[in-house]
């Protein structure tokens, strides 16, 4: 029974750390309308886009955080039954023990009886005491009387089996209703497991709706102030291309270093979860501390300090042959540079990190183990808000494990 309810409390235990876990992170909602900028006009309506997307999650974030609450408490009650039916099948077995105590007794009772008045036949005793009674009257108690110590045994005896069939029922019974509640409590968590949606589909880095807010609003106060230098105000069809430099090719942000987890699909290698998209490429073989390039000269268009997923991380809108990028870089040590900062290929624009950051090493980032920088480029001008779709392999990289290089002056288009 201890170590029943010790396996409970555990599975309990499990079931609040997997609540917190999912009170905390951003339900899944239908994706407002974000498309790809081209013009100031577009940023201010994917800021809009974002606020309505907040608004719904809020909404429904409240109504989510409403029924977990409804059926915790649902799990605390049948949890509580739960230990009344033990309680109950504890008093259930005391019962039948003690029923059973009773009957050993009664049976040692009534064969003493029996041996008695096998004795007392036997001396003609028994006779006797029939034959001195008094009167017809007398006689009939003086019989009645013997016979209703035999008879009173007995009754007692049928009486206590019944209730021993009781009591083996109730166990029966409790047993049930015990099986019955731990099902309960079970069907209870998947359903409040199934209020957010499988979230484990999702790019471990998305950002949660208020820090992607926090970057729009940064990134779109920053081009609103540089169109009205150029302008004297805001022109909502001032395209962004007018504010960005011109790249003729890409170089590595890194000096030296080595693919150790391509972009694409994977098993997850913290939370091992598998086809989890990794919406960049993973580099080591370098120290925290290491100087960080920009890969393309261009606009800080987001940084993002002390993610729980990503730490630090920097993003960079470049103009590459003509297209637009949105160039990444995650698990900084160290940001140096800001929103709006104008950098060339020569701008360190932080160190790596992933080490003494790492969650597992005392740190704040839970999506690193060791020291490296998370790689990525996405087509088009975004700022923290990338579709998986627009991510590519970063140019100038093979997409495998293992591939190195030793310098970063090579370009590539």
């Amino acid at each position: 029974m201890m170590k029943k309810r010790m396996k409970r409390t555990f599975s309990i235990i499990m079931l609040i750390s997997v609540l917190f876990t999912y009170t905390f992170t951003p339900i899944s909602v239908k994706a407002a309308e974000i498309k790809e900028p081209q013009t100031i006009g577009d940023l201010q309506h994917n800021l809009t886009e974002l606020k309505k997307q907040k608004a719904e999650i809020d909404r429904k974030q409240q109504s989510a955080q409403n029924e977990i609450k409804n059926k915790k408490n649902a799990i605390t009650q049948a949890e509580a039954d739960i230990t009344q039916a033990e309680s109950d099948m504890d008093e259930a077995e005391a019962k039948i023990e003690e029923s059973n105590e009773r009957i050993e007794g009664l049976k040692e009772q009534t064969e003493q009886i029996l041996k008695v008045l096998q004795q007392l036949q036997s001396q003609n005793v028994y006779l006797k005491y029939i034959s001195d009674s008094s009167s017809i009257t007398d006689l009939v108690m003086r019989i009645a009387a013997v016979e209703q110590i035999t008879d009173s045994n007995q009754k007692n005896l049928e009486n206590l089996k019944v209730l021993i069939k009781q009591n083996e029922q109730l166990k029966i019974d409790l047993a049930q209703k015990q099986k019955d509640l731990e099902q309960k409590i079970e069907d209870y968590q998947k359903k409040i497991e199934s209020l957010y949606g499988d979230l484990e589909s999702y790019d471990k880095f998305e950002l949660d709706i208020d820090t992607k807010i926090k970057l729009a609003e940064a990134n779109l106060k920053d081009l609103e102030n540089k169109c009205k230098e150029k302008y004297g105000k805001v022109v909502a069809t001032a395209k962004i291309d007018e504010f960005l430099v011109y790249n003729a090719g890409w170089l590595k942000p890194l000096n030296k270093g080595t693919v150790t987890s391509p972009e694409g699909y994977r098993t997850h290698p913290v939370t091992g979860v598998k086809y989890s998209f990794h919406s960049g490429i993973d580099i080591g073989k370098n120290a925290e501390g290491t100087p960080i390039y920009a890969a393309a000269a261009g606009t800080v268009s987001g940084v993002v300090n002390r993610y729980s997923c990503g730490g630090n991380m920097v993003y960079i809108t470049v103009n590459v042959g003509g297209v637009k990028y949105t160039t990444y870089y995650y698990h900084l040590l160290k940001i140096n540079v800001k929103v709006g900062q104008v950098v060339t290929q020569n701008t360190i624009i932080g160190t790596v990190g992933g080490g003494s950051t790492a969650k597992k090493n005392g740190g704040y980032d839970s999506c690193t183990t060791g020291a490296h920088l998370h790689f990525g480029v996405a087509k088009g001008y975004y700022s923290g808000s990338i579709p998986t779709s627009k991510v590519i392999v970063p140019p100038g990289f093979k997409n495998q494990k293992g591939y190195s290089w030793t310098t970063r002056t090579a370009y590539a288009k």
